[in-house]
């Protein structure tokens, strides 16, 4: 369980992550460490890796707990991966591992880690992850703002009153995450530049360009199709033998196409392209909720195409996309 027991490049470590403890195994020597999850718990462990010839440590994304050992990690320039803890599981499944413990699943990591040798990139700062959390955030009193309206429609009278004293409340804390976003992506250039490009485009107001930032991060790195088809704007064939049906759109994030579409709304009134673009293709036959759908593929495709390139609006993006 030495040092001189690791590989020619360096240890593999797997850390499995919980609420309270943090469960560690190096690869090339099957050494387990458990520590507490908490800043004392984690400083020992920084201290004691960063003495160590570390190849990779591999984390699975557990949605808060794991936050502060990597940004620990990041701090002292130790190469820390972030994975998806699906990849693990099929890993799993594929050597045939079924058993489940902490101990098993940061070796499972660790193995993992040494075996596939996952890239290790840069992570996002401090700054970003606190735009993110923002972002979640607004998005979450969004959702509840929407579930009252609902319940408001619903009951009326004296109850729909107190579900307008909540909207209310929710409007107001909304207002209060949105300046905080506001000024922390001012503070981020790469954040700031994302933003001004989206909302140079005419139609697209600050709701969406925060719902692409927050749940679309790909948006500029994808293809047309890819773009389409993740935010479910792409039609799909339903075809059978030598029956053609319709063609129709499914899957994709419903939240970022809830709010393109109410974007897109706006667009074929405000913005003359994707106006002149609906209007040619109701005037062709096309149904008005298939236009729409074809405008907000249009406008995906459009922004994908402004944040690759790095350019403002320009109507050449709606002529064709790449």
């Amino acid at each position: 369980m030495t040092i001189s027991a690791q590989s020619e490049t360096g240890f593999n470590v797997g850390i499995d992550v919980g609420k309270a403890q943090l469960d560690i195994v190096w690869h090339e020597t099957g050494e387990h460490l458990v520590t507490d999850n908490s800043p004392q718990g984690i400083r020992s462990l920084i201290k004691r890796l960063r003495k160590e010839a570390i190849e990779r440590i591999v984390v699975e994304a557990t949605g808060r707990y794991e936050r502060g050992f990597v940004m620990a990690a990041l701090e002292v320039g130790l190469p820390v991966i972030v994975i998806n803890p699906l990849m693990v599981r099929r890993y799993a499944g594929a050597i045939g591992l079924l058993a489940k413990t902490d101990k098993l699943d940061a070796g499972l990591i660790a193995q993992y880690a040494a075996v596939l040798k996952p890239e290790v990139r840069t992570l996002a700062s401090a700054k970003t992850l606190q735009i993110k959390d923002l972002l979640l955030r607004r998005r979450q009193l969004m959702e509840m703002r929407t579930m009252e309206l609902n319940r408001q429609q619903q009951l009326g009278g004296a109850l729909g009153a107190s579900c307008k004293r909540i909207i209310k409340a929710l409007e107001k804390e909304v207002a209060v995450v949105e300046r905080a976003l506001d000024q922390a992506i001012e503070e981020v250039e790469e954040w700031k530049s994302r933003k001004e490009l989206l909302t140079s485009v005419p139609g697209v107001g600050e709701t969406l360009a925060y719902t692409l930032l927050g749940d679309m991060p790909e948006l500029g790195e994808l293809n047309q199709k890819q773009i389409a088809a993740l935010t479910g704007v792409a039609p799909f064939n339903r075809d059978s033998g030598s029956q053609r049906g319709k063609r129709r759109i499914h899957g994709g994030r419903a939240g970022v196409r809830t709010v393109l579409f109410m974007a897109t709304m706006s667009a074929i009134q405000h913005n003359p392209i994707i106006k002149a673009f609906y209007q040619r293709l109701v005037a062709a036959g096309k149904h008005k909720k298939v236009a729409l759908v074809a405008c907000m593929r249009k406008m995906m495709c459009v922004l994908n195409a402004m944040l690759r390139e790095g350019k403002s609006w320009d109507e050449k993006y709606v002529q064709n996309p790449a």
